[in-house]
Parts: structure tokens; sequence; C-alpha cells
């Protein structure tokens, strides 16, 4: 399949949550093929500094805990004084671990949303006033149809996607007149390895062919092709919104 080029990406710099592994790989990968200088955040090290070497130049990693906002306000600094302004992020990181929502803990809830919630404000307010400096700049909140469809044990998680949702809207208002855009993004159920390892068996994919209308996988690039998008100026009056990538399970 042939790619989508946007020259104005060329080196931009580019903040991506969550990088080492699935989605947030392919987002780094495909960043930086299209010329961007590109720095990420994990927990995973040993992950996360494969990848950066494997891109080797205008590449940056941290291992860093994205649940400490002292932490990733650093990185985002330290980054910014590597490769210049962030002037695109991606707030990809997640858990969608599952739960019985009856048997889940106060502490359980509020670690949950401290990884699928909270990363998302705070790099968001890192990142703006370079992006205001900058003369504009794109966010992307990687939500998901889960935030729409609401499936059981789940609870925390989809909360907190709803909540990416509503933030989107309200930080696009704000940001606005600064040429800040912020729009979510929300996947259908993407093969990657930790679904496969975890929950998509043969019978549940089986499941999930019978609810979408286009009968193929969805893929970490499927996802990477409509951030690239959403981040470039051929988007440049799009913000506020919710841009769907599921095969068609919601339509």
């Amino acid at each position: 399949m042939d790619r989508a080029n946007y020259p104005d990406l060329s080196g931009r710099t580019v903040f991506v949550t969550g990088g080492a592994s699935g989605i947030g790989a392919c987002l780094v990968e495909r960043f930086h093929g299209q010329g961007c200088k590109v720095a990420f955040v994990d927990l995973q090290r040993d992950s996360g500094q494969a990848l950066a070497a494997k891109l080797a130049e205008g590449v940056w990693f941290r291992r860093c805990d994205v649940t400490d906002a002292a932490a990733l306000q650093a990185a985002i600094a330290d980054a910014a004084d590597a490769l210049g302004p962030v002037t695109v992020l991606i707030n990809n990181v997640a858990n969608d671990a599952r739960h019985n929502a009856a048997e889940t803990s106060v502490e359980a809830w509020r670690q949950s949303l401290a990884v699928n919630l909270d990363p998302a404000f705070v790099a968001s307010v890192a990142a703006y006033p370079m992006m205001k400096l900058e003369g504009g700049g794109s966010i992307v909140n990687v939500s998901s149809i889960n935030a729409m469809w609401g499936p059981a044990h789940m609870a925390t998680y989809v909360a907190a996607k709803g909540a990416i949702n509503s933030l989107c809207k309200s930080l696009a208002r704000e940001w606005g007149p600064d040429r800040v855009r912020v729009n979510a993004l929300s996947p259908g159920w993407v093969v990657t390895e930790r679904q496969l390892e975890l929950w998509l068996t043969p019978e549940a994919e089986a499941q999930w062919r019978e609810q979408v209308a286009l009968k193929e996988r969805l893929y970490p690039d499927d996802i990477a092709n409509a951030a690239l998008f959403l981040a470039s100026d051929s988007a440049r009056m799009i913000t506020g919104t919710n841009l769907v990538v599921d095969a068609g399970r919601l339509g």
C-alpha cells in the first residue's frame, strides 16, 4: 500500500508517550519516516532503547513513568532541549487491563486514571507553551472506541478514554486562538503483540469480524496513518473532533 507523505511534517519535533511497543512504536517509526525528529518515553527500557538505536539519527528516548507528572514534564522539556520545540504531541500511553468493576479498589481506580487519563493532560499542558511560541501545533490523544461502546470489565479504561474525548473538545476551544489543534483518535481492536498474547483469540476475532463492516484486521499502521494526517497541515482546520478508525464497528 502506498503511504501518504506530508512534507510539512519534515523537521518537526514530535513527542510520543508509550512509544516502545505496539501502536506507539509504529507511531515513532512512521513519524521518523516523515523526516520528523521524534522523542518518546516508555517504561520498557530495553524495547525503547532498541527502537531508538534502530532509527538512530533524530530520535530521543527516555524511560519514564508517566504517572509521575514531574518526570513527564521534565522529559518533554529535555526532549525539546535536545531536538527543538515540540509541535506535535501524541498522547498514546495506556493500559487496557480487564477487571471486575465491583472488585476494583479506589486505589486501582485512581491508578488506572493516572495511566490512561492524567498523562494526556499533563503532557498537553507541558507542550502547549512551545506550540504557542512556534505559531501552532497539533495534539493527538489516542482514545478508543470503547469509550463509546462501553464494554464490560473495562470500567476504568472506558471512563478515562471518555474523559479524553471531552478533554479534546475543551482544549481545542481554549487553545484554538493560538493555532494549537487538539483531536482524539479512536482505534478499534488493533492487532498488536499484547492483544494476541492476552485477548485476541481466534474465537474473539471471529466475533469481531461479525461486528465490523470491513472484514479485515486493524493494524498499528492504520492508526499511524490517521495520526500523521491529524498532525499535518492537511488537517489544519480539524480540531476538537474524534477520528474513529475501527473497520466500521461503530458505524
